[in-house]
């Protein structure tokens, strides 16, 4: 395995087998306290009433004083209650098949003052489900899982963190649902190094980041669906690379989601978000995704772009065709790669993406289109059928590669996006994501949190019907 690879894989064991002493618990306030930046937080009850704590149940702050405690106390397959207040804690779960659950998801607040670095980091613990919380101010995520089998995240609000809202790496089976992520520079959600994932991301609303989803190097068994990704610098966009593992990104299947008004220029933003700002969905480097019925409106630059991805440093070369099917578990064992072999920069181009009955509109540039600087287009195997759009690049790109059909001969080379464009533009700076993010509205509670039984992620992800899935409707303004 290269560098990058033997380095994540390490701090992953080492920080199950000692205890990742670095993100143990703080303080924790069981009351209202005011937070940086935000309004006082009232302790409001829930609508159910928590019954006493009975076996397999333990209830914060009335069993224990803190959420730490509680989770390191637990034993597995109990349930962990959360009474309203902010919490000042960076928890860090080791147990597996915990449920852990707030009972008001809008008074339920873990809080990092900008000082601690995750809100819940969830390691190696498989089948942890994290419910009906809100995780702010933190210096890198809100909510994390990292090397588990088995995971699920319900009713989560996560905002002005200074890496992802929420995050899961080198991780599988999971389910992200009715969740709500901003003001990350990063991005809202984030889903990486696994293949196959087996992962669902489903009624999710991300907002204010650098990037609304964010997936390097992830896919297979990978569906989001239902959700609504606006006012990021750019919405979805799953890419490739080597600086990350398991690579390249393919067979993600994004349907029937709300994209759009991604230009957002005040939003915090790394480099990567800065460069595909103003896009809708953007599969950079992705290969053999599937992009169908989603509504996608309002961008300045692509609704829906396949554009290759520009890797500077590689660790190493894009992998030919034949190993896009190994899995993650057959690739942390290559050897590493002689750097004397490895092309730099790297190009990793967009590949066999099915792009269908999409409806975009009032893109600036195209709203579909595909582009590569150096490899022929007809080379790449993407298609493109069935979409309701005005906009094309290259032009006439239905009709020169159509999906499950013979193209027209047309030339490509007519129209194109000039995607090296994009490297001399000049956008926005990032904003500081301490101040930049506006407060959140308040979100849905889970229902019955006081009173549902405890239900570890043993079971996902859920099964899906993607094929009845619909174009959705614009939503109101």
């Amino acid at each position: 395995m290269n560098k990058i690879r033997r380095l994540a894989l390490a701090v992953t064991l080492l920080a199950a087998a000692a205890g990742c002493s670095s993100s143990t618990s703080s303080s924790s306030t069981a009351g209202p306290t005011a937070a940086p930046n935000s309004a006082p937080t009232q302790s409001v009850q829930p609508t159910d009433s928590a019954a006493p704590s009975k076996a397999g149940t333990i209830t914060v702050p009335d069993d224990v004083a803190s959420i730490q405690a509680a989770v390191t106390t637990a034993k597995e397959g109990d349930l962990i209650l959360i009474k309203p207040g902010v919490y000042h804690e960076a928890v860090t779960v080791q147990t597996a098949n915990l449920t852990i659950r707030g009972l008001d998801r809008n008074t339920t607040i873990l809080d990092g003052e900008f000082k601690l670095d995750n809100g819940i980091r969830v390691v190696g613990a498989n089948g942890v489900a994290i419910e009906n919380l809100t995780a702010r101010n933190y210096t890198k995520n809100g909510f994390f899982w990292t090397g588990v089998t088995g995971y699920r995240g319900s009713y989560l609000t996560a905002f002005r963190n200074g890496d992802y809202g929420v995050y899961a790496f080198l991780s599988t089976k999971g389910q992200i649902e009715h969740s709500y992520g901003a003001g990350s520079p990063d991005a809202g959600f984030y889903v990486g190094g696994c293949f196959p994932c087996d992962t669902l991301l489903n009624d999710l609303t991300s907002e204010y980041n650098g990037l609304g989803y964010s997936g390097t190097n992830s896919g297979g068994n990978l569906i989001i669906v239902n959700s609504i990704f606006r006012f990021n610098r750019a919405g979805v966009v799953p890419n490739s690379g080597s600086y990350e593992l398991c690579y390249p990104e393919r067979n993600s299947t994004i349907i029937g989601n709300i994209v759009y008004s991604n230009n957002q220029p005040d939003t915090p933003a790394i480099d990567v978000s800065l460069l595909a700002m103003g896009n809708g969905i953007l599969a950079a480097g992705g290969v053999g995704n599937d992009i169908e019925r989603n509504l996608v409106y309002d961008h300045d630059k692509t609704g829906i772009g396949l554009v290759p991805f520009l890797e500077e440093d590689p660790n190493d070369n894009p992998p030919k065709p034949d190993a896009w099917t190994r899995t993650c578990a057959e690739t942390r064992n290559d050897p590493v790669p002689d750097p004397a072999t490895v092309t730099k920069p790297a190009i990793w181009d967009p590949m066999n993406n099915r792009v269908i009955a999409n409806v975009i509109e009032n893109s600036r540039v195209a709203d579909i289109a595909q582009d590569s600087p150096l490899t022929a287009l007809d080379t790449l195997n993407n298609c493109f059928s069935g979409n309701t759009f005005t906009t094309s690049a290259p032009t006439a790109l239905e009709q020169i590669f159509p999906c499950d059909a013979t193209g027209n001969g047309g030339d490509w080379k007519v129209g194109s996006l000039n995607v090296l464009n994009w490297l001399n533009e000049k956008h926005p700076p990032s904003q500081d994501y301490k101040t930049s993010s506006p407060e959140p509205p308040k979100q849905t509670n889970m229902p019955n949190a006081a009173t549902a039984s405890a239900r570890p992620a043993t079971d996902v992800p859920e099964k899906i019907d993607t094929a009845s899935i619909k174009v959705p409707s614009k939503p109101a303004p």
